[in-house]
């Protein structure tokens, strides 16, 4: 076994029996201590990234609300760690990803450090730096060891507008819908951590983590009575220089000129309660494999989410969220390269999941993910040329910590999952649909993983 591989597990294995021993302890980052809140006020199960009213509020806040006390509140630093265990339900020829064997993997699938505080009254930042150590595993086999992961920057200001509030703000981030505030989107959605060894469908929408890392977006945003939110942006790409830098891996492509994106969305909150919808665009013209002189690729995402959310008195909480995306696509420089079978193509997928928590502690989630749309084997690179798959994923979850009167707060949390993905359907089949007798049951996968972070 490597010797990844080995720390991986005891690293596992010693953080659960550290649980063991400290029964009490609890996993807050650098935020939590700026504010002097627990973890739970701003997460549904004291743990993120799904968030509260008020953690939506923070971060529209430009993360900016302080409240803290002590040494720890001055420190904008913390730092994560996720460890796992693999298993698909049948072995992976070749591998699982580069040094890794067919199945039964143990990994360190990340670690990462966070720049997360506010920096004055009108300005605050979370910045992630990651070390993958998943390298070379599907669908990224180029991905670098080390990353600028998530980024929000953040300037913003209250105002009083007659008897109503206003807030504007901007945000410079590098990966569409991370600047998201109700989080049902694609940066920060179900499920919030999941397998880097396990097979994944094709087919992806460009909204969903096409663009992370890879370009940089400065997005212009409104507040009115925390109800009604607005938004506008554009992203440009990187340029290889700066992608370089800071470590990002080939997209799509690269984007030509600029690509707009815009939110809308409206909030109702009322008895412990929140409702919201909301509908949310990009558009982008893109050179595909950075390729000048062959013209370019053009996609329009146009989505529509909603959501509810029962928190009470925090003994249940219940949240319901969804998302149905259409993508229209025009390859035309693709089909001039030869790299589709035709120029005119749709893609859709809808995202939906229901999450509940006793006492911030134990929780479950269900979630499913169907995509669909027009085949094009060259395209998408299968072998039945349809891009149709449908996921579907249980998760539990243990959370020690994160509550206000917990041990060390606020040092550390934790959580420990154990997630199972089943698929009806993969890459455009339930059956054979690599043409080596491969079905989509084959890519079932059990993933346990230890949730650190401090």
């Amino acid at each position: 076994m490597r010797t990844i591989s080995s720390f991986s597990a005891a690293l596992v294995f010693a953080t659960i029996a550290l649980v063991g021993f400290h029964r009490s302890a609890q996993a807050v980052p650098s935020f939590a201590a700026q504010t002097g809140q627990p973890c739970t006020a701003c997460h549904v199960g004291a743990f993120g990234p799904q968030l509260t009213p008020f953690g939506r509020a923070f971060k529209i806040g430009g993360f900016t609300q302080d409240g803290g006390e002590g040494l720890r509140s001055k420190i904008p630093l913390s730092a994560m760690v996720l460890t796992s265990f693999n298993n698909t339900a049948s072995p992976q020829p070749g591998g699982a990803a580069t040094h890794f064997a067919p199945n039964n993997n143990f990994a360190v699938d990340q670690v990462s450090v966070f720049f997360g505080h506010r920096i004055n009254d009108y300005m605050g930042a979370l910045i992630q730096a990651t070390y993958n150590g998943v390298k070379g595993a599907s669908p990224d086999p180029g991905s670098p060891s080390f990353t600028l992961d998530n980024t929000d920057i953040r300037l913003t200001a209250p105002f009083d507008v007659g008897d109503n509030t206003l807030r504007l703000g901007v945000s410079l981030n590098n990966n569409p819908t991370v600047q998201d505030p109700y989080h049902t989107t694609f940066a920060w959605g179900v499920p919030y951590v999941s397998s880097a060894l396990a097979p994944t469908p094709a087919a992806q929408p460009l909204l969903a983590g096409r663009f992370a890392g890879t370009a940089v977006g400065v997005n212009a945003y409104a507040w009115w009575n925390n109800a009604l939110y607005g938004e506008l942006g554009i992203y440009r790409a990187l340029d290889p220089g700066a992608a370089k830098f800071v470590g990002t891996f080939a997209g799509p492509g690269t984007i030509d000129g600029v690509a707009p994106y815009g939110r809308i969305a409206y909030e109702w909150n009322f008895n412990g309660q929140t409702v919201h919808i909301g509908a949310l665009g990009m558009m982008a013209a893109i050179k595909p494999n950075y390729m000048s002189g062959v013209g370019t690729d053009k996609y329009a995402d146009i989505a529509a989410d909603a959501s509810y959310q029962w928190t009470g008195d925090g003994t249940h909480s219940v949240t319901l969220q969804g998302i149905a995306l259409h993508e229209r696509q025009q390859l035309d420089a693709t089909l001039g390269q030869g790299g589709s079978d035709a120029a005119k193509h749709s893609l859709e997928q809808v995202r939906l999941n229901a999450v509940y928590f006793y006492q911030h502690t134990y929780g479950l989630t269900a979630g499913v993910v169907r995509t669909w749309g027009t085949g094009d084997a060259t395209y998408y690179g299968t072998t039945t040329g349809r891009p149709n798959s449908t996921g579907l994923m249980l998760e539990a979850d243990w959370v020690p910590f994160g509550k206000d009167d917990s041990w060390a707060s606020p040092l550390a949390n934790l959580k420990i999952g154990l997630q199972y993905t089943a698929y009806t359907e993969f890459d455009g089949s339930a059956t054979n649909y690599d043409g080596s007798g491969r079905n989509a049951r084959n890519n079932n996968t059990l993933y346990l993983f230890a949730w650190l972070i401090f």
